[in-house]
């Protein structure tokens, strides 16, 4: 993915940190706990808090930021609080937010191809809501909403991130806003003393300067195409602390440059106590439950399948599987009258890359 900044200032390049770009961030990371072992003690404690009002509007929207971020969730310019952004959010104009709200929900071509809006043409409103049904309920009702009376929803939208802010994001962005803040000063010092390509390169491994005689492009390393110009606009770095691995870049045509990029972080809390660590290492540490991870870190199985794959007996699978369950190890759903159990492979990942490889080799 390329941004072009050909002849751009470099005061132009802003490295700073934004409320509503973090939240997003955070939201995802709600939304995906998988994509982000090590946020795992944050996510699980933050869901099991939420009211269930909340997190049922949660799971309606989420996929505004659960596959990818919503280009809204992404301000070119940063502000001091998250009310600031979402005021600098209510006045784009409704044709630029629906398109960036249904370049995810459906897949509108129009967003970056040129296309009419589906807010004016008819064809194109069809076509996103024939789309969006393709997706399931969830995202056919929210288009039908959105193009029905896009200010209402979007209304809808705001109060939602409002109440996120209320109920966890608001003591969260006190405990990582503050490091954000100096990662991003510390860019922009080192792009003042050494230069752009310096501080694009120590904001991540994945990102590079290209300068030669047909211009300047800052060259973001992902498995998709895209390209864009900062050209009369400028390019804004947002630190992450809930980002990690994800490094997202904003390239959607008539959008200022957006490039969100994770930063290490020890603010998020939750790491597992010593006493916690020791049981969880015990408990993988015996020859009979190493070979039964190995079959649980790969599906779901029964007692009674467990046992007859390793040739002891119910009892002794029922054993070993509660000394897994008390160190966290273990997930269980109920199907009818069997119970499966399954290891938590985002637990295990925190006890240790070597570890999780064993049982997947």
């Amino acid at each position: 993915m390329t941004i072009d900044i050909t002849g751009l200032p470099q005061e132009r390049v802003v490295f700073c940190p934004s409320p509503l770009a973090e939240l997003g961030a955070a939201l995802h990371a709600l939304a995906e706990p998988a994509h982000h072992p090590r946020l795992h003690a944050w996510t699980t404690t933050t869901s099991a808090a939420l009211k269930p009002g909340l997190a049922d509007r949660l799971h309606e929207a989420d996929f505004m930021w659960r596959s990818t971020r919503s280009d809204i969730l992404l301000p070119a310019r940063p502000r001091e609080t998250l009310g600031e952004e979402l005021d600098d959010l209510d006045r784009m104009d409704d044709e630029k937010y629906v398109g960036a709200a249904l370049e995810i929900s459906c897949a509108t071509q129009y967003y970056t191809t040129g296309l009419p809006s589906p807010l004016v043409d008819e064809r194109m409103r069809r076509r996103a809501l024939d789309l969006a049904a393709a997706r399931g309920p969830r995202q056919a009702a929210f288009v039908e909403r959105m193009l029905a009376d896009p200010p209402a929803t979007r209304a809808w939208v705001r109060r939602l991130l409002e109440d996120c802010d209320e109920a966890f994001f608001a003591d969260t962005w006190r405990r990582v806003g503050v490091q954000l803040a100096a990662d991003a000063r510390h860019k922009t010092e080192l792009m003042r003393r050494k230069g752009l390509g310096e501080a694009v390169s120590a904001a991540s491994s994945a990102m590079v300067l290209e300068e030669d005689e047909r211009g300047a492009r800052i060259v973001v390393d992902k498995l998709v195409q895209g390209r864009t110009t900062a050209e009369g606009s400028g390019v804004t770095f947002l630190p992450t602390a809930f980002g990690w691995p994800h490094l997202l870049a904003l390239s959607a045509p008539g959008w200022h440059p957006v490039v969100q990029y994770p930063v290490p972080t020890r603010d998020l809390g939750g790491a597992a106590t010593t006493a916690e660590v020791t049981l969880r290492l015990e408990a993988v540490a015996h020859p009979m439950r190493m070979r039964l991870c190995r079959g649980l870190a790969r599906a779901a199985y029964t007692t009674g399948e467990l046992a007859d794959a390793h040739g002891i007996t119910a009892p002794e699978v029922s054993r070993h599987l509660a000394v897994l369950r008390k160190a966290g190890l273990l997930t269980t759903q109920r199907r009818g009258r069997y119970v499966l159990h399954q290891l938590d492979v985002a637990v295990v990942a925190r006890l240790g890359s070597d570890f999780l490889e064993s049982v997947l080799r």
